[in-house]
Order: C-alpha cells, then sequence, then structure tokens
C-alpha cells in the first residue's frame, strides 16, 4: 500500500486531536513497553530481517497469512533469524490499531497484528459497521479492557512516536509503500513477498 506523508498528517491529526484523552498512566519508574522494540526471534542471531506495514494494507495482509507462519516456523523459531517489527501505518485506521497492538503486552502484539490483518473484510473495509467498535471488539478478544482502548486510540504520546518512527524510517530509507523489508541492512524490497522469495533475499544478505 502506497504512502504520502502529507495525506496521512491530515487524516490522523484531525481524528485523533478532535477527541483526544489524557494517555495511560504509567509508573514514573516503570518501564514503559509501548515504546520498546517489537522482536521474535533469537536476539544472537546472524540475520536480522525487519518489516515496515500497516494493519489495513491488503498486501500485508496476504504476507502475514500466506508467507509469515511459514518464516516463523522455518527461520525465527529455529534461531536462524531476528525478526523486528516496524509500524508504518498508512491510514487513520491503520493508526488507531497500531496504537492498540502496542499498548497490549508484548507477547499479544503479534498474534493480534495477525488477527487484525486477517479480518479486514470484517472490520476495515465493512462500510456497514463502525470501524472503531469493530477494533475495539478485537481488542477485548486479546485481554484489553474497553477503557484501557479508548486511552490507548487517543494517547497522544503514543501517536508521536509511531509517527516520528515512521517519519524517520521514510527518511532513512526512503518507505514509500507496504509492506517493506530489509535483510541484515543489505537488501531493500517493497513487495508481499512469498516465502521462497523471502529465503532469496535471506540468502543474498547472509
Amino acid at each position: 500500500m502506497s504512502f504520502t506523508r502529507r495525506s496521512f498528517l491530515v487524516a490522523t491529526g484531525a481524528a485523533l486531536t478532535a477527541s483526544s484523552l489524557p494517555g495511560l498512566a504509567f509508573a514514573a519508574d516503570a518501564a514503559d513497553t509501548r515504546f520498546t522494540p517489537r522482536v521474535l526471534g533469537n536476539p544472537n542471531a546472524k540475520v536480522v530481517v525487519e518489516e515496515w506495514f500497516s494493519l489495513t494494507c491488503i498486501h500485508c495482509a496476504h504476507f502475514a497469512e500466506e508467507t509469515f507462519p511459514q518464516i516463523k516456523k522455518n527461520l525465527i523459531d529455529t534461531g536462524k533469524i531476528r525478526y523486528v517489527f516496524h509500524d508504518f501505518p498508512t491510514d487513520q485506521l491503520a493508526t488507531l490499531a497500531a496504537m492498540v497492538a502496542r499498548t497490549l503486552p508484548e507477547e499479544r502484539y503479534e498474534p493480534f497484528c495477525s488477527a487484525v490483518l486477517s479480518s479486514l473484510d470484517r472490520w476495515a473495509y465493512n462500510n456497514e459497521v463502525d470501524h472503531k467498535a469493530e477494533l475495539q471488539k478485537m481488542a477485548a478478544f486479546a485481554g484489553m479492557p474497553a477503557e484501557t482502548f479508548e486511552k490507548a486510540v487517543t494517547d497522544q504520546k503514543l501517536l508521536q512516536f509511531i509517527m516520528t518512527e515512521q517519519s524517520e524510517a521514510q527518511d532513512k530509507y526512503s518507505i514509500e509503500s507496504t509492506p517493506t523489508f530489509r535483510f541484515n541492512n543489505k537488501e531493500q524490497v517493497s513487495s508481499a513477498l512469498s516465502y521462497d522469495d523471502f529465503v532469496k533475499y535471506l540468502t543474498k544478505a547472509s
């Protein structure tokens, strides 16, 4: 899915600022895991793969459904690669979903993202439903109380963090669409890769 910074800032900023609520409260001495990296796999793996994705992107959904399960089984769970997720929302709904995903406990981040991507027709692209309400249902299923959900989707600090990370990635790596992958900081490709193609880039970057 293609991305333009100006359209994203206009749509997201206007929508989220209008209903702003105080952010989630965290103890001053407690680690705020909303801002920590979302990573799977062996921390000492020789190969690091990074993915920038949007939670309303149909191409990201295809990759998550068709390719990622094989990657997780064959490469992540076996300790061969370290896999890093980067939020790169391309519209307002994707931003809300990313904020919810980051507010969940870290171990629920990837499963929640997978559930969101596998349900795009039901919650994101169904104009007969309340998109936010459908997102909240999925968050509740992942264990998030309604009050926490409301605070998460209006948390300005979290919104700014995601937007800043996104902007820095675009400036540094010229990312213009999702999904985009970087293999060991050597190979970069923007495509919903098949497993075979994923392994080919992995081999080239190793």
